[in-house]
């Protein structure tokens, strides 16, 4: 079993910033894919950012420029640095893993981290 941990969230005004922590944990032989989706109330989960193993990345058309995503597989982590936050960017985080657990590819998904842009 493998768990995912999300941190760093929180509340911040337009045009702030902040990042976001993802800690994966348990049996992991190696990480495929992390990535970020968003959910805001009344939407469907979305994705904002993801990374590979070998270090490509991509990101939703409305964080281009604005978002970037960190990986340090070797420590099963992943982050996410958001700049120029709009309201628009109000939503749950959540983060998602694509492991080598053993016995194959297996997808995990963490409980979510709150995201408030307001003034």
């Amino acid at each position: 079993q493998v768990q995912v941990v999300e941190s760093g969230g929180g509340l911040v005004q337009p045009g702030g910033s902040l990042t976001l922590s993802c800690a994966a944990s348990g049996r992991i032989f190696s990480i495929y894919v992390m990535a970020w989706y968003r959910q805001a109330p009344g939407k469907q989960r979305d994705l904002v950012a993801e990374v590979t193993s070998g270090g490509a990345t991509n990101y939703g058309d409305s964080v281009k420029g604005r978002f970037t995503v960190s990986k340090d597989f070797d420590n099963h982590t992943v982050s996410l640095e958001m700049n120029t936050l709009q309201p628009e960017d109000t939503a749950v985080y959540y983060c998602f893993v694509d492991v080598d657990s053993g016995l194959g590819s297996d997808h995990y998904w963490g409980q979510g981290t709150q995201v408030i842009v307001s003034s």
